[in-house]
């Protein structure tokens, strides 16, 4: 089994690994390929209109086309990160993002909602792994010290690509049809992916020692990717409580234009472009966010979970006052959607911070399974049974309610936060005095 170079052995200086223009292009193509993963995703929520009037759909039946490609996304991250920490990341995500573009594309071709539904199942199964196998790309090739603050930025591409969806599918579709935008948004991605082939992949090193051949390296190494997996209180916490306050951002992202239209007027093209800035503002708020929370973790590294915490209860007080009509005007949504995505950076760089190097990537999609399977799932499809319900204004109402358990799973975290910390220096110290470590640095390759 292959695994990622540890920090220790990239060197003391914590430094680009692969050299400073490489490590860059990486990101600028990992972020490039990001956003067009999330125009496909959130193109069809400004379409929800057209949708609901072309086959008679109701609410929870238009939430379960978001909700679909979480869930396979969820089902098929953990597998497809273990594959490309085995085999070659930069190869996997050609491969993921040619499959969901492509996949994207036959969504123009539809005629029924099972047509639909299965071809965004497909598009969920060419995202699958893309984000945990991108954000370890990106951690390890940068130095350390930058790691909450790129992928911070890297994840900002999420909130960028859905406000790009949800704004050319409303001016798309006002054009030239609905079925016009998924051709539109799919193409590009195609050819992001074949660039991508360009990127330079970081080498990689033997988990088994050089004693492990054959059943037992795979025997050994399967169980110290469930012990580095399993062992720590920290991971599990943050897992929970980023899914939890996702499921607020899948939410708004999903139901906001349809909010527009129904009750506050807007036509179709109108919501789309005040969504999208509601989406937008999200993707500044990630990028700003994952920068204080580092300035935070300066004087103290548990911080950063701490001012997390208190900002997705600031989430939900806002959002249930917009929401609720207790503060009228866009204004207030707008300065939730800047907040609610908080989490964004914060979560996937404190499970890093905390995984051995070589499980980053595995690690990164056991995050990627809290986040989609219980949190950008969960959002739309129960904001649509609740819709169907007491309406769409109330399950909006409803829905900013797991603010308040994310932060208590965030400050959970923060108590055994500094600890795993140190333990994982420990380890590391450990592994660099162990009998054959620069042999298998040597194997690297």
């Amino acid at each position: 089994m292959h695994v990622p170079i540890a920090d220790h052995q990239v060197g003391a200086n914590d430094g680009y690994i692969t050299g400073r223009t490489q490590a860059w292009f990486a990101f600028a193509m990992t972020f490039a390929l990001m956003l067009f993963d999330y125009i496909d995703r959130q193109v069809i929520v400004s379409l929800f209109p057209h949708l609901k009037q072309a086959w008679n759909l109701s609410d929870k039946q238009l939430g379960g086309l978001v909700s679909i490609i979480s869930v396979v996304v969820a089902l098929g991250g953990l597998p497809v990160a273990l594959f490309a920490d085995r085999f070659s990341r930069v190869k996997s995500v050609f491969v993921m993002g040619a499959v969901w573009s492509l996949a994207t594309v036959s969504c123009m071709f539809a005629t029924s909602y099972t047509q639909m539904f299965a071809a965004r199942a497909m598009v969920g199964a060419g995202e699958a792994g893309y984000g945990s196998v991108g954000a370890a790309l990106i951690a390890t090739l940068f130095p350390k010290r930058l790691r909450s603050t790129l992928l911070g930025a890297l994840f900002a591409a999420s909130s960028f690509g859905a406000v790009l969806g949800v704004l050319l599918g409303g001016i798309i579709a006002a054009h030239w049809g609905w079925r016009a935008a998924f051709g539109v948004v799919g193409i590009p991605g195609i050819i992001v992916s074949c660039l991508y082939l360009l990127v330079r992949d970081y080498k990689t090193v033997s988990l088994s020692t050089s004693q492990e051949r054959g059943f037992t390296a795979l025997k050994a190494g399967a169980g110290r990717i469930v012990r580095g997996l399993t062992s720590s209180r920290t991971v599990w916490w943050t897992c929970v409580g980023t899914s939890l306050q996702v499921v607020i951002v899948s939410t708004v992202w999903a139901w906001l234009p349809s909010y527009l239209m129904r009750f506050q007027g807007y036509s179709g093209e109108q919501a789309a472009k005040q969504a999208a800035l509601v989406v937008l503002l999200g993707g500044l708020g990630t990028v700003f966010w994952g920068y204080a929370v580092d300035l935070c973790a300066v004087r103290r590294a548990r911080n950063k979970l701490l001012v997390t915490a208190l900002l997705c209860l600031l989430t939900f007080v806002v959002l249930v006052s917009a929401f609720s009509g207790k503060v009228d005007g866009f204004l207030p949504i707008a300065v939730g959607g800047f907040c609610m995505a908080c989490t964004g950076g914060v979560g996937v760089g404190v499970v890093l911070d905390i995984m051995h190097p070589a499980l980053r990537s595995t690690a990164g999609a056991m995050l990627s399974l809290f986040q989609n399977l219980f949190g950008l799932a969960v959002g739309p499809f129960v904001a649509g049974i609740l819709s169907d319900m007491y309406g769409l204004q109330k399950a909006l109402e409803i829905m900013p309610f797991f603010g308040v358990a994310a932060a208590l799973c965030y400050v959970l975290a923060a108590r055994s936060y500094e600890s795993d910390l140190q333990a994982v220096v420990s380890a590391t110290k450990a592994s660099e005095l162990e009998p054959g470590a620069s042999a298998l640095a040597g194997q690297a390759g």
